[in-house]
C-alpha cells in the first residue's frame, strides 16, 4: 500500500540525529512510522565531522559499535585560550578513555546518519527522500498529518515529531514557535582536511583508533561570541569556527566566516598540526544556542519538536548529538506509551515528553547554564582582553630574565587593573560565577 493511502501512528519530518532516534525508537516498539527527508539520503546534507556521545546512542542501540561508522575514540580534551600568536590552555588525558566501552568519537556525519538511518529502516520504519514538507496539516488546532512536494500531497499520522533543524520552519508556519532570534544562533563553517592516518598519530601523540579533541576560544573570533575546535579523524581532520549570527550582522564589516576559518588555521598553534592537509569537504551550518530560556513550546496537539528544532544545544560543552539523540528517544518513547495505553496523542498526553525531557540531563543542563548567553552577549572582552592579558601573564613568569617574581606579579596585577580597573575586575569576576554556579 502506498503512503499516500496509509495512515500512521507517527511521521518524523527529518533524518539527522534526533529524527533516526525517535523514529527508531517508535518502530522498534512495532508503531507504523513513516520518516521524511529532504536531502537525497540522510546524512547528504552533512559533510562535516562531529563528536558521538555513547551513552545517548546506547540508550537506543545498545551494541551500535558492532557496525556503526566510528572514526577515533577520543582519549584526550584539550582547551586553548588563544591570543594573536599563542596560547594558555589545559589537557585532560586519561586510560580509562582508552578502555572499551568508549566514551566519545569522532564521526563523519554523512557516514553515521547513513548508517543510523538504515537501522531505522531494519526496524520496520518507512524513509522518504528527497521530499520536502511544505507544511502541518491541522484540524482546528490539532496536527493530523504534513502536506509534501511528492508522496500525493497530503500525508495523514496520530502526531508528527518535527525533527527538521534549527529555526524549524514547520513549526514557525503553524504558530507553534516565532522566528529565532539572530543572539540565539550561531553560524559555524567547517572543513575538513585529509592528512595520512600515521601524521596524525605523530602530530597528537595518539595511536590506533585514539583521538583528540582540542576546543578554541580567544581572539580568534575576533570579538565576537564563538568558539573553534579541531577533531581528529581516522585519516582527517576536522577544523572549524563559529560565532552568533546576531555579532555577524551587527559588525558586517567585519571578517566573513570563511576568512575567520582562514585566519584560524594559519594561527601559530594550529598551522603545524594541519599543515599538508587536503581539504575535501567544507560546510556552514546554523547551530541553535540560545540556551535555556530560548528553548520553544515543545508539544502540542499532534506534534512534538525534538533535536536542534528545539535549541537542544549545550553550548559551554559543546554538546549537540547526545541532546539531540535523547530528545528524539524520549519523544519516540511517549508516543510509544501513548499508543500502548490507548491514549490519544493530545496536547495534554504529551505533556509526558516535556515531564521526559525536564528530568533528563538534558534540559537539567540548559538550565544550569541558563545565564550564560546573556553574560557572553554583555562580557566581550572574555573574547578580547582577557585572553591577551592570560596569555601575556604566562609569557611574563615564564620568561626568565633576571626580574624576580614578585615584581613580575606586581606587573601583571597591574596589566589586568589597566585593561579592566579593579571595579571591572570585580564585575566580570562577578558574572563569570554567575554564568556557571
Amino acid at each position: 500500500m502506498s503512503a499516500t493511502k496509509e495512515k500512521f501512528d507517527a511521521i518524523v519530518v527529518g533524518a539527522g540525529a534526533s529524527g533516526n532516534a525517535a523514529a527508531y525508537t517508535m518502530a522498534k516498539a512495532g508503531l507504523k512510522v513513516l520518516q521524511i527527508e529532504r536531502g537525497e539520503y540522510p546524512g547528504s546534507k552533512n559533510v562535516q565531522g562531529a563528536i558521538l556521545y555513547s551513552d545517548a546512542l546506547e540508550k537506543i542501540i545498545p551494541d551500535f559499535r558492532e557496525d556503526a561508522p566510528l572514526e577515533r575514540h577520543i582519549i584526550e580534551q584539550r582547551i586553548w585560550v588563544m591570543d594573536d600568536d599563542s596560547f594558555i590552555g589545559t589537557h585532560y588525558r586519561s586510560d580509562d578513555y582508552n578502555k572499551p566501552p568508549y566514551n566519545r568519537y569522532t564521526i563523519i556525519r554523512a557516514q553515521f546518519d547513513k548508517w543510523f538511518s538504515s537501522k531505522v529502516r531494519e526496524a520496520g520504519a518507512l524513509l522518504v527522500c528527497e521530499t520536502t514538507v511544505d507544511e502541518l496539516l491541522l484540524d482546528k488546532d490539532r496536527v493530523i498529518g504534513v502536506r509534501c512536494d511528492r508522496l500525493g500531497g497530503e500525508v495523514y499520522a496520530d502526531v508528527v515529531v518535527l525533527a527538521d533543524g534549527v529555526n524549524s520552519t514547520l513549526a514557525r508556519k503553524a504558530g507553534f514557535h516565532p522566528e529565532l532570534q539572530a543572539k540565539n544562533v550561531a553560524l559555524a563553517v567547517k572543513e575538513i582536511l585529509f592528512l595520512p592516518e600515521e601524521v596524525i598519530q605523530q602530530r597528537f601523540n595518539i595511536k590506533d583508533e585514539e583521538g583528540v579533541v582540542i576546543e578554541l576560544m580567544g581572539k580568534v573570533t575576533e570579538g565576537m561570541v564563538g568558539t573553534g575546535f579541531l577533531y581528529t579523524n581516522k585519516d582527517s581532520l576536522t577544523i572549524g569556527i563559529g560565532c552568533l549570527l546576531s555579532d555577524f550582522k551587527a559588525n558586517p564589516n567585519r571578517t566573513s566566516p570563511y576568512a575567520l576559518l582562514e585566519k584560524l588555521k594559519a594561527h601559530p598553534s594550529i598551522a603545524p598540526l594541519i599543515e599538508g592537509g587536503e581539504m575535501k569537504e567544507y560546510a556552514a551550518h546554523l547551530i541553535p544556542e540560545g540556551g535555556y530560556n530560548a528553548v520553544p513550546k515543545i508539544y502540542g496537539n499532534g506534534w512534538i519538536i525534538v533535536g536542534d528544532s528545539g535549541g537542544f544545544v549545550n553550548a559551554v560543552h559543546r554538546e549537540g548529538s547526545n541532546l539531540a539523540m535523547t530528545s528524539g528517544r524520549l519523544a519516540g518513547e511517549t508516543i510509544v506509551a501513548l499508543k500502548q495505553g490507548n491514549k490519544a496523542p493530545t496536547e495534554a498526553n504529551l505533556k509526558l515528553y516535556k515531564t521526559k525531557m525536564d528530568e533528563s540531563f538534558v534540559m537539567k543542563d540548559l538550565k544550569k547554564y541558563k545565564a550564560m548567553p546573556e553574560v557572553l552577549h554583555t562580557t566581550p572582552q572574555f573574547f578580547t582582553t582577557y585572553p591577551e592579558l592570560i596569555n601575556r601573564a604566562a609569557k611574563t613568569m615564564f620568561t626568565v630574565d633576571g626580574v624576580d617574581k614578585k615584581t613580575k606579579e606586581r606587573e601583571i596585577l597591574g596589566s589586568f587593573k589597566g585593561a579592566r580597573r579593579l571595579t571591572g575586575l570585580v564585575s566580570d569576576a562577578f558574572k563569570f560565577w554567575r554564568a556557571f554556579r
